[in-house]
């Protein structure tokens, strides 16, 4: 049997702030069982929901040296939906309200974790075949594993997969303090390793030292090998470009599933969609105090509140969009201020027109992708998206920008043909935006059966987690046989 270990900064339920959390929490339940064990290794974070600490068993503690430090480690483990989860016990890297919180405190922790995870295995009886790291937080596995391990046998035969979620974010900090934190050899700080445009760089030194890297989708995958999306990194993409794996984030379609989601008033699916969805628009309607209109266009959005995710476009066309179009508008999510202020501004302006909630709710997150009409996600880049896997489940149809996972997933309209999943637009501007938002709305006013196709195929295609295991699977496969 193939062991497969997941190390990660987040995971539901455990621990959640965005996507990575999804992802990390309902992939290894996918795999063969038959053939993969796979594991889930994560911090013991002070903020985790008390209901799950509750859950957690004690197995071993030992010391990790972090340089010149010396510190505790304690391993617990739980069990959830048949998958072994481990956890890093410290209070001094783990405490606080968050998971994350300044930089330069957070390269420190996950310099901590990344050895920990490693220095836990053979205490753990559990030797992996792969160890499959995600993001930033465990980009100095592989690095560690190939230096200050490298000496010891019982480590040989790993080998390492390095997933790029979102190659923005990428753990830089200053050279002499990551030095210092780290205790790694000066001579891996060099343009060719770990050192980035002067600062030393966790997510580079992971693509360095990885065995293969996988990011979330293929047109991600061929993005960040240009200048355009490689955030610096272009060159080491390409020069890895026969490591590189663009593999497709899934959803977990029990957990979002119209016929059966617990937030939602009425439940549906694909033959009775029309009828069955209806009541839940009318309850969001009532519940966001909009009003109770059952043929308006409503268009919504659960999203981090950032220039990444579009705002900059919406800020610029979205008076226009209110004044002139017959539609209602809900926003749900956190970011920057200035945006968040434009929103607020906005829904106090056309109170009949807009709702923006600034926070999250996972209740009133599964009820907009049940209820809206289209989810407009207008992102600058998209490594994959999940929102727009979710509407398209609930029949919610996706308005996108031909980017990342998004123009992978979401199959443009197409009037003669009659064919398409959503509506999309390709180039970065706000009346190009605004110009698929009205065709949109002419589609849904205009021709129902058409949109109503445009729903039932989307809700007809499996974004599920079964591919994507299909895929890993594979790529570990040939990893263990280069042993």
């Amino acid at each position: 049997m193939t062991k497969i270990l997941f190390a990660a900064s987040e995971a539901v339920p455990f621990i959640k702030t965005g996507g990575l959390a999804d992802v990390v929490g309902s992939l290894p339940r996918y795999f063969d069982r038959e053939r993969y064990d796979v594991r889930v290794i994560l911090p013991k974070y002070l903020c985790m929901n008390a209901q799950w600490k509750e859950q957690l068993h004690f197995l071993c503690h030992f010391y990790v040296s972090l340089s010149w430090r010396k510190q505790y480690a304690g391993i617990f483990q739980a069990e959830f939906d048949g998958v072994t989860y481990y956890f890093v016990d410290n209070e001094f890297y783990f405490a606080g309200e968050h998971p994350y919180h300044h930089i330069h405190e957070d390269v420190e922790k996950f310099a901590y974790f990344s050895k920990a995870v490693l220095q836990a295995l053979p205490y753990l009886d559990f030797c992996p075949d792969i160890i499959h790291c995600h993001d930033w937080q465990t980009g100095l596995i592989p690095v560690f594993l190939r230096t200050l391990f490298g000496s010891d046998r019982y480590y040989d035969n790993i080998r390492t997969v390095f997933s790029i979620h979102n190659l923005k974010f990428q753990g830089r900090w200053k050279l002499p303090a990551v030095m210092d934190i780290t205790g790694l050899p000066r001579q891996i700080f060099t343009a060719d390793k770990l050192e980035s445009y002067g600062e030393a760089n966790y997510l580079k030194g992971g693509c360095v030292y990885a065995d293969a890297i996988s990011t979330v989708s293929r047109t991600y995958a061929k993005e960040i090998m240009t200048p355009e999306g490689g955030e610096g990194l272009d060159g080491l993409m390409t020069y890895r470009e026969s490591d590189l794996y663009g593999i497709p984030n899934g959803i977990d379609y029990e957990e979002y599933d119209p016929g059966t989601d617990p937030y939602l008033q009425s439940h549906f699916g694909i033959g009775d969609h029309v009828e069955k969805k209806a009541p839940n628009k009318a309850a969001l309607q009532t519940r966001l105090q909009l009003p109770a209109d059952a043929g308006v266009f409503l268009l919504g959005m659960v999203t981090r509140i950032t220039d990444q995710k579009g705002f900059d476009l919406i800020a610029y066309i979205l008076d226009e969009l209110l004044a002139a179009e017959r539609l209602q508008f809900v926003v749900v999510g956190t970011g920057e201020k200035r945006y968040e202020d434009m929103l607020r501004y906005f829904a106090g302006r056309y109170p009949d027109k807009m709702r923006v909630i600034v926070g999250y709710s996972e209740e009133l997150a599964h009820q907009i992708y049940g209820s809206c009409d289209a989810f407009l996600m207008p992102s600058l880049f998209e490594p994959c998206g999940l929102s727009q896997l979710m509407s398209l489940r609930y029949g919610t149809v996706p308005i996108v920008r031909e980017t990342g996972g998004l123009k992978d997933t979401v199959e443009a309209y197409d009037e003669y043909g009659g064919t398409g999943t959503g509506f999309s637009f390709a180039n970065y501007n706000a009346h190009e935006m605004l110009g698929i938002l009205r065709y949109a709305m002419q589609v849904y006013y205009n021709d129902r059966a058409a949109w109503n196709g445009i729903v039932e195929r989307g809700m007809r295609q499996d974004f599920s987690w079964n591919a994507s295991a299909r895929e890993y699977e594979a790529l570990y496969q040939k990893l263990c046989e280069r042993v």
